[in-house]
């Protein structure tokens, strides 16, 4: 069955190359980017994961956890990351899923549920394993998105994505297109003037359904 947004992700428990771990016992009380790729040493997941080891100090001033998925098992995961800090000069710190069983794979819908590791298989036999899942402290799905396998993907994008949605619901707003932080931020419609004028103080009226103020983290 499709993992859809505010889906409660399933708790399956998992070996990664720091030991085994339960998913919703990982995401804690944090927030958690889950992100996968078909096969390890690829040459765009090389480099995607090295960006995401060189954001490190991001991820936790966002105080949010990172968990790779690779359908490669935990003896390739640790010969793959000396790669990966190679590539991009910054330790790899974060977990890495074995989900040569494909359990994480087809439960978060990347592959179907026929589907098998072939014998000599390539990244193609897992192309659709290439997905980013931006999970919230309450075990929620709150974003995600696919890539095919020629397209890197924008970790400054992810950033900025996982920026709006800590800003949304923790101010009770929504983020306009290309919003950045501290730019304005949009008055749900379902919030009165009133009680926007108490909440927010000012704010400009730009349509009669679009309202904008300050950003208020």
């Amino acid at each position: 069955m499709p993992l859809r947004i505010n889906d409660t992700i399933p708790n399956l428990t998992v070996t990664t190359d720091q030991g085994e771990l339960s998913l919703h016992d990982f995401v804690g009380d944090s927030w958690a980017i889950i992100f996968s790729h078909p096969k390890d040493f690829t040459p765009v997941c090389t480099t995607e994961f090295s960006a995401v080891a060189r954001l490190a100090d991001e991820w936790a001033k966002r105080g949010t956890k990172v968990i790779g998925v690779s359908v490669d098992g935990v003896e390739d995961h640790v010969k793959w990351k000396d790669d990966i800090k190679s590539y991009g000069g910054a330790e790899a710190g974060f977990p890495i899923i074995a989900d040569d069983g494909l359990e994480v794979s087809k439960a978060f819908d990347m592959l179907p549920a026929e589907a098998y590791l072939p014998d000599g298989r390539t990244p193609a036999d897992s192309a659709t394993v290439r997905s980013v899942f931006i999970v919230g402290p309450d075990k929620q799905l709150k974003l995600s998105m696919t890539y095919p396998m020629t397209v890197g993907r924008n970790f400054a994008e992810i950033l900025r994505a996982l920026d709006g949605l800590q800003t949304s619901t923790g101010k009770g707003v929504a983020t306009p297109a290309d919003w950045m932080p501290g730019g304005d931020v949009i008055i749900p419609a379902t919030v009165s003037d009133e009680d926007a004028t108490a909440k927010f103080g000012e704010f400009t009226k730009v349509l009669p359904y679009l309202r904008t103020t300050k950003d208020p983290s």
